[in-house]
Parts: structure tokens; sequence; C-alpha cells
């Protein structure tokens, strides 16, 4: 393919007037042109198109391309198209190289007008000490398609299409590297209750309603906010200029989108949220990480404060933060090292006075803090995940510690209380399990307690491992009852055949002003009638005094505990101290 004689200027131009005559191409070219399988121009070194190859005439008969053919300016018709600084500095390297040669030119261009996402791969050498270029155009378009959807999935969150933690971190870093003294605040987002909704109406759902948690929460924040997912339930807000006070109206806008309930799958589910904010100027925090931490310590604060709640950042939850893990990492080398211990409190039989159980309570002989009672350290071992690896040491050696009494003819049950966490882990009935048969216990021996605030957090996966467990003959108790508010419903439907009434209750019935004993005595009469009416066994917990034990005797309780009873003792300590009761009650009947 040849074209006439046409005028020579100094390389690749957009416009210009013709300088001088220059012959046509030499014939090998053309060939070589034509066995290129990619769409390739010939350019005289004026940026004239000398020739064009057959690809090239095949691509704009068939699909869109550069709009050019032999005799056109190469540089105008490109420029017509797409006129911008990637194109201006391709046409400039055309003419470098056209003018004093050197390295072939090879670069990603844009080649399309507006936003139409047309790229090609331009490749382009010379020819001849005349400056002949040969230019080829390859489209790339489905490849950087491809890299910008790779690209957009990383910075993207797939379910609501928000920034995911990754960006996220980016749009803080980048607000962080900002105007030193503007303040920057992160707001941690935790919606409440919402594992118990995607358990109970399936995943679908629960992506659903996570798609509608994001809509609410976009149109409740301000316009230069940032709403992202770090996944699950947990959400973050980017607050740019936000002072603390700022902080916190921006987290009660958060809590208003739960004010009106969702709807989906056809349900009507009510949330709300639990917001941590962390606020900090690019002086006192350099890097996101360091502040979505904070926020994250927060709401972690605002959680175990209670549900629906906000909490702002302070140094003593990061101290508080390290104490756990601190405590977290120790008892992990204490269940190794074998520095727990269970004690045991008697259960009595309130009518026969006859001692017919156990609670199981575990104690650390820490080495440098001495014998630490539970509540020093099972709130870490929940937020550590070392929960589950604790409640199956202490099943373990409760079990062998009950056959072995009951080897001895001290046919005791002995009760071990069960953590909510245990409980969502779904591995309870395969730990109590493997208990039971490494031991050799019998299954009616074994009491699990689980506590009516733990019951309400998800009361299905409670009743349902409860129930599995109830079949193999193995008891359930919800301890704590009446310390917390949960619903009724719940208790009454849970598997379980023991209600323990609160020690918060029993310590009103004797030794308080008249009304108030009055109306604890009132309480426990109606818990005890609540239990008769489920078919439950009633317990009445923290028992002191002696007219403490009379009352809730005579109020009908089953079993009674406390320290007027007896104080929790070490296992070793179990058989004697039962002994030494059953000769007291022979001289003198309990």
């Amino acid at each position: 393919m040849s074209s006439p004689a046409v005028p020579v200027v100094d390389g690749p131009r957009a416009g210009g007037h013709r300088a001088r005559e220059t012959p046509a191409a030499p014939p090998p070219v053309g060939a070589v042109l034509d066995a290129l399988p990619a769409p390739a121009v010939l350019l005289h070194p004026d940026g004239t198109i000398l020739q064009v190859n057959a690809a090239w005439t095949d691509q704009l008969q068939h699909r869109p391309g550069l709009p050019v053919t032999v005799g056109d300016d190469y540089g105008e018709a490109v420029l017509a198209v797409r006129d911008d600084g990637d194109v201006r500095r391709l046409l400039a390297a055309l003419g470098e190289l056209s003018a004093h040669g050197g390295d072939p030119v090879s670069v990603d261009c844009a080649l399309a007008p507006g936003q139409t996402g047309r790229w090609v791969h331009v490749q382009a050498a010379r020819v001849d000490d005349a400056g002949l270029l040969v230019v080829t155009h390859t489209d790339i378009t489905a490849r950087v398609e491809a890299v910008r959807a790779t690209a957009r999935r990383d910075r993207v969150d797939h379910l609501t299409d928000l920034p995911n933690r990754r960006h996220l971190q980016e749009l803080i870093d980048a607000e962080l590297a900002g105007d030193a003294d503007r303040p920057v605040a992160v707001l941690f987002l935790d919606v409440d209750g919402f594992k118990a909704v995607n358990d109970s109406l399936g995943h679908d759902a629960g992506d659903q309603l996570i798609r509608d948690v994001a809509l609410r929460l976009a149109e409740h924040t301000r316009e230069e906010d940032t709403v992202g997912r770090l996944g699950g339930d947990e959400f973050v807000v980017l607050g740019r200029g936000c002072t603390e006070s700022d902080a916190a109206a921006l987290a009660l806008r958060c809590q208003d989108a739960f004010t009106e309930p969702f709807r989906v799958a056809g349900s009507v589910v009510p949330l709300t949220v639990s917001v941590g904010i962390a606020v900090a100027t690019a002086r006192q925090v350099d890097r996101a990480t360091d502040l979505v931490r904070d926020a994250d310590l927060a709401v972690y604060a605002a959680k175990a404060a209670g549900r629906n709640t906000v909490r702002l950042f302070s140094p003593d939850l990061r101290v508080a933060a390290e104490r756990r893990l601190r405590v977290a990492s120790e008892l992990h080398d204490a269940i190794a090292a074998g520095q727990l211990v269970v004690h045991y409190q008697p259960l009595m039989h309130l009518r026969t006075r006859a001692v017919t159980g156990v609670e199981a309570l575990v104690r650390w002989q820490h080495p440098e803090r001495g014998l630490l009672p539970p509540g020093e350290f099972i709130p870490d071992a929940e937020a550590s995940g070392l929960v589950g690896e604790l409640t199956r040491w202490v099943l373990g050696t409760v079990a062998r510690d009950a056959a072995a009494w009951d080897a001895m003819g001290l046919p005791l049950t002995a009760a071990v209380n069960i953590s909510a966490t245990h409980i969502g882990a779904g591995t309870l009935v395969a730990d109590v399990t493997a208990a039971l048969v490494e031991s050799g216990l019998r299954p009616e021996r074994l009491v699990l307690e689980l506590t009516e605030t733990s019951v309400a957090e998800d009361p299905e996966r409670a009743a349902e491992q409860f129930a599995e467990l109830r079949v193999s003959g193995i008891e359930v108790s919800i301890d704590d009852f009446g310390s917390g508010f949960s619903c009724l419903g719940q208790i009454v439907s849970m598997p379980a055949g023991i209600l323990k009434i609160d020690r918060s209750l029993v310590a009103g019935v004797a030794g308080a002003g008249h009304r108030r004993a009055s109306q604890s005595a009132a309480a426990v009469e109606t818990v005890v009638s609540l239990a008769r009416a489920c078919g439950m066994r009633s317990v009445a917990e923290g028992v002191e005094t002696e007219e403490q034990l009379a009352t809730v005797t005579a109020l009908g309780c089953t079993y009674g505990q406390g320290f007027f009873i007896a104080r929790p003792m070490p296992a070793a300590d179990l058989p004697r101290w039962l002994g030494s009761r059953s000769r007291r009650r022979a001289v003198v009947p309990g």
C-alpha cells in the first residue's frame, strides 16, 4: 500500500504547514507491516500516515479504532479523539524517536473519547535513518478493566460497595497526612444483636440487612464523612474535621439510623448499635491503625456497658486492653502449667438437709498474685478467645472428680458454669461428651449452668445444644435468675430443669426492713412458682444466714447454696467435710 509524495516536518504533529516533498515508503516495509498481527501504521517523520496494515483496515470495519487512514495526520487524529497529558507525551516521544532514534516507545494509553475506557498498548520503532516509524496499537481494554476490577475489589467491600478495611486505612492515613492540627474522628460501630438475626433468618437475609444498614448510615452522616465496612456487622465512619463534641453528635446521628426497625425476609427486625469514638490530630496519632484500634477499644467498652451505648476513647481503655492481653497470655500458660484449680461449693436439698451436689468454681493459683477468683480472669478469657480451652479443662477436671466421688459412694451432681461464648462456638456438646467418655462419669451426675443474661444473647442456639445434652441425661440449670432483664418467654422455653434464684433477691428476704423483706420474699416466691409451673426445681443462691435459710425453705425453694451452708473447698476436702457433717447430724439432726 502506498501514498503520494507528502511534505516533511519535524516529527508527528497536531497541524502545521508542509515543508517539502518526500518519497513514499519503500515496498519492503509494506510487506512487513501487513505481516504484523496488531493494527499498525507507518508514519513519515512529519507525522503523516504513509501506510496502514490489513489488521488496521479490519479494525476500522469491525470494531472501534482510531478513525484515520493513509494521508491523514496521525497527531491531529489522535488529539481529536483524546487530548490530555498522556497523549501529548506519547506524541512527543514519537517525535523524539523519529528525529533522534533511541529505544522503541512502549506505553499504555487511553485512546478513546471521554470515559469510554478504551485502552491501547502503543509500540513504535524506527525503521531507518530517515525517521520512518512503525506504530502498532494493541487493544488492552479487557486487561486494563480486569486490573481495575481487581484493584476495586481490593478497596471496596463486596457486599455494600463501601470502602473496605484497606481503603479506609488509606483514607484515614491521607487525612492524617494533611493539616497537622485538624482533628480526625473515627467512629467504630458494632451492630447489637445482628448475629442472632443472621442465624434465625439466614445468611441471605443477613446480607440484605447489612446492605440496608450501610444505606441508612450513609444517609445519616455528613457529606464530608466516609462510611466504610470492616466486615461482619462492624462499620467505621471517618469524620473529617470532627472535634470530640462533633464526633459525639455524629455518633448520635448514626444511632438515629436504627430508630426505625428494619424489614427483611418478611420480618420486622429491631436493631441498635454501639459506638466507639477516637479523635486525634496528626500531632497525636500518625497512623490509621492506631486511631482505628483506639475506636475499637472504645466500642469494646461500650458493648461491655450495655447495648446501644456510645463510649469515647481514653488512655485507661488502652491500659485495660494491655492488661487483658497480659492476663490472657499468662492464663494460656497457666492451663498448661497446672496452675488452675477447682473448688466445690455444696448444694443442699432444703427439705431433707442432705447435700446432693456441688457447684464447680475455677480458681487460678497465680504464682505472684495468689489464689484468684474467677472474676479476676474469666472476662479476660472470654475476650481473648481462651474460654473454650478453659471450659474444656474445667469439664475434664470436674468429670474426673465427680467420677472419683461416685466410686467412693458419694453420688453427687457436679455443676459447671458455661460461658455464652462457648455456646456461640457450637462445640459444647462435643466437649461435654469427650469429658464424660474420658472420665467414665455418668451423664446424670453432670449439670451445666448458663446465666440468664447469657441465655438472652443467643437463646435459639443455647436451646438447641442444651436439648441435645438433656436427652443424654445431663441436667441444665439457668443461673442468676432475677439479675437480668431477658425475655421471660426465652427462659421458660429453655430446656432446663433447674432455676437458680439470684443472690440479690435472696439477700433481701431477711435482715432488711419489713417492707423490703416482704417484697424480696414475694419475688422469690414468684420465681419458685414459675419454676414449679415449668417443671423445674429452684435453687436459692447466696444463703448467708440462718434466717435466710429458714425463709427460702418456707418459700418452697428446692435447694439452697451459700456460705452459711458451706464455703467452696478443694476436691480433696469435700469427702472429709461430708463425713464430719454426717457425724454432726447423727448427734443433732439438721
